[in-house]
């Protein structure tokens, strides 16, 4: 049977669900970008263009998710000029959902597994994300979402040093985290990603997870792009999954024993695509790559890989998904196609896996 892009008769899109709302990210305008280069950072109006203007079949961007730091967003705003922020992206017809705390170091905070003062400043970039988000929130802006952090512990190094000790220590500063978020009604979400210590494996950040042992505030961020690397041993070889010459049977079956770890914590999730290769630019580097939604190497059945996080989204809270292509040129960033092409996916993802 010919498929609807081939056949003379196409058929047209079923009515997206209503749920999960889409996303985009506005931190592809910041992360990886440097002043003074062909890859500046791009204004967040800007990004909010772009979003906006997006739109497949009728359907457009619901929302965004928000970096908390410069030049997007200054975490010591005043209420006023974080209203007015609010009033701008409502304007493009979009709500705020999800938070990323500035908890890196050269940003307000510090590393979770570091000292008592570094540990200080990484509590206090999580209180200040609560007081913006309690700003969004009264404003009417945003309704739904949580806080991101990760350990803000770039690298595996210094963690191999002393696992269980570095663990614990992470783990204390997360659970202090979370009952700040949670005096404010806030859930926190630690994103796997392979360049932060005690979160660079599936198994490692599981065990971080159970640690921090608060799982009603404290849960998972899945995302494509990183998540993928988990199953190829980046920063962990001994907890590989498949090997580099992998067929397609391997790589699914070693999916599901991942996702079926990491699902019951996972209250956040990133739509994403990824070449099996690690990349970077600027200060952030040697990180899962993001692709193109369409890149013809990306190796993720994007739709298919996305039903094994969602299952079962409504009990753990989710109410929407992002997008995150973090690094792409400026030039591919600027481009409507981009963002043509990202929506067509995400609605695809939700067509599969979604709810009423």
């Amino acid at each position: 049977m010919p498929d609807a892009s081939t056949s003379s008769h196409p058929q047209p899109r079923l009515r997206p669900r209503l749920r999960p709302r889409l996303h985009n990210a506005m931190w592809p305008g910041i992360v990886g970008k440097e002043e003074g280069t062909d890859h500046p950072p791009i204004a967040l109006g800007r990004m909010l263009e772009l979003t906006a203007a997006a739109e497949v079949d009728g359907v457009r961007f619901e929302g965004v998710d928000c970096f908390l730091f410069h030049p997007h967003t200054d975490p010591d705003a005043s209420e006023d000029d974080l209203r007015r922020i609010a009033d701008t992206i409502a304007g493009h017809g979009l709500a705020i959902g999800s938070l990323v705390a500035p908890v890196w170091p050269g940003t307000v905070g510090d590393s979770a597994m570091g000292t008592d003062e570094q540990q200080a400043k990484f509590l206090d970039a999580v209180e200040k994300s609560c007081r913006i988000a309690g700003v969004w929130n009264d404003h009417g802006a945003r309704s739904y979402g949580l806080l991101r952090i990760d350990s803000a512990e770039f690298g595996v190094a210094r963690w191999r040093e002393d696992p269980a000790t570095h663990t614990a220590r992470i783990a204390d500063t997360f659970r202090k985290a979370g009952r700040i978020a949670a005096d404010h009604g806030e859930r926190l979400a630690i994103e796997g990603e392979i360049c932060w210590a005690g979160m660079h494996s599936w198994r490692d950040v599981l065990d971080l997870l159970e640690a921090v042992g608060m799982p009603e505030t404290v849960g998972f961020q899945a995302d494509l792009a990183h998540s993928y690397l988990y199953l190829m041993g980046y920063n962990a070889p001994e907890h590989a999954l498949v090997e580099p010459d992998h067929d397609d049977e391997a790589f699914w079956s070693a999916y599901e024993t991942m996702t079926d770890a990491l699902r019951p914590w996972t209250i956040d999730f990133h739509v994403a695509q990824n070449d099996g290769e690690v990349h970077g630019s600027g200060s952030h580097e040697k990180t899962g790559k993001h692709c193109p939604a369409d890149a013809p190497n990306g190796k993720l059945d994007i739709v298919r890989c996305a039903g094994y996080w969602l299952k079962g989204a409504t009990d753990r809270g989710i109410e929407h998904i992002c997008w995150d292509g973090c690094m792409f040129p400026n030039a591919t960033l600027e481009e409507g196609r981009t963002w043509n092409t990202i929506l067509d996916v995400m609605i695809k993802v939700r067509d599969a896996h979604g709810w009423s």
